[in-house]
């Protein structure tokens, strides 16, 4: 197991992120919100839902395997009953770094997405948010971080 410190740290170094789950409809789900606040930390952030072909004015892919160019890592933002396919579509691309996206509730950790992926050598964090690490994150994220570990919702090892 790893510090969810340095997981946060090593998913972090990747440039180029899918956020899966986002919305049509702007600052309507927690997806949108990691996708902007990934951008405005300079991260190119692509965004994934099979009912969109525009989010944000972003062009959307309908899947991870229809992305131009691929990614290094990813963000699930959907339903946690979804989430270990796309953990499989990631292992089916070699993606090596998925994030489970959960802050107060549920959120998309699935412990078969979990399992999935750390089957196939896929480091997962199941759970909290990647604005809530690195030395850029806000202090509102920071704070959440706090409270969210407390709760259990950020992992402390993955």
């Amino acid at each position: 197991m790893v510090p969810i410190a340095e997981a946060a740290a090593d998913f972090l170094t990747a440039r180029r992120i899918a956020v899966t789950g986002v919305s049509r409809e702007p600052g309507s789900h927690g997806g949108n919100a990691v996708m902007s606040g990934l951008r405005r930390r300079g991260f190119s952030v692509i965004p994934v839902n099979p009912n969109a072909h525009d989010v944000e004015g972003t062009a959307c892919y309908p899947n991870l395997a229809a992305i131009p160019g691929g990614v290094d890592a990813v963000v699930i933002a959907t339903r946690p009953e979804q989430a270990a396919a796309t953990v499989r579509e990631c292992a089916d691309l070699g993606i090596k770094k998925v994030w489970l996206h959960r802050s107060i509730g549920g959120g998309s950790v699935s412990e078969d997405a979990v399992q999935v992926g750390r089957e196939n050598g896929i480091t997962v964090i199941d759970g909290g948010c990647p604005l809530m690490f690195g030395p850029d994150a806000d202090r509102a994220h920071r704070l959440m971080r706090g409270f969210c570990r407390l709760t259990g919702a950020v992992p402390r090892e993955v």
